[in-house]
């Protein structure tokens, strides 16, 4: 892989909030989908869904940019053509996916923090039928100097993990019931109703909700293109 671009240094340090995005190597991402979307029908999934909630999260007036962590130079590429950054993985000699994750978001909260201050926000990168207003009202419902969690659509689950004021860390808990490992953490969970931030996409029954929810073009393209619309 190339030498990923980072969030810019070269200018005064910019207040606001970045986004920070992870995504798995395509070979690896979204695997209890592989009998629904075999081969390279799932890679493509992962990418329409990145640019959905990528393009649907920086039109937000309060986001000033947006960067990926991954480890795909494919997934890196899209990144940069939507105007993003990305950051690469640090060395780890972490044992699970788990902890190579949660390394790597702190390491891009790091990096952010260096290069212009601000607040931050850690977004699932699936999630297709994300509005700009919900992601908008849930950082305007965070309080400030604090973590706050967007519990996902299962209950268990992290959609997205907000962090206002520092010196405050991102403090990542992905993984198995992030939920209540945020939580516990001491991380504030929001009540908001926001219907495509929590539907991340992990399971066939997740592609239906969010199509009848309504998702962004470039998933709506390519699941109409294998077959898939909506049931209303």
């Amino acid at each position: 892989m190339s030498t990923p671009s980072r969030p810019p240094t070269d200018t005064a340090p910019r207040r606001g909030v970045h986004l920070v995005l992870a995504v798995k190597n395509l070979v690896d991402a979204k695997s209890r989908l592989s009998t629904t979307f075999p081969g390279d029908e799932r890679a493509e999934l992962v990418l329409a869904m990145l640019r959905d909630t990528a393009s649907a999260a920086a039109a937000a007036d309060v986001v000033t940019g947006w960067s990926v962590v991954t480890p795909d130079s494919r997934v890196a590429s899209v990144a940069v053509a939507l105007g993003g950054h990305t950051v690469s993985e640090p060395e780890s000699g972490a044992a699970t996916t788990v902890e190579r994750l949660n390394r790597a978001l702190s390491a891009a909260d790091d990096a952010i923090s260096h290069a212009h201050g601000g607040d931050v926000i850690a977004l699932q990168a699936d999630l297709p039928a994300l509005r700009t207003a919900e992601l908008v009202a849930a950082y305007a419902a965070a309080p400030p100097d604090t973590r706050s969690v967007v519990i996902d659509h299962t209950g268990t689950g992290t959609s997205a993990l907000i962090v206002r004021g520092r010196p405050r860390r991102l403090e990542p808990r992905f993984g198995p019931d992030s939920a209540s490992r945020h939580v516990d953490s001491g991380a504030f969970p929001l009540r908001g109703t926001w219907p495509g931030l929590r539907l991340d996409v992990d399971t066939a029954d997740d592609v239906r909700a969010a199509l009848d929810l309504g998702v962004g073009p470039h998933t709506a393209a390519l699941l109409a293109e294998l077959g898939w619309t909506a049931a209303r």
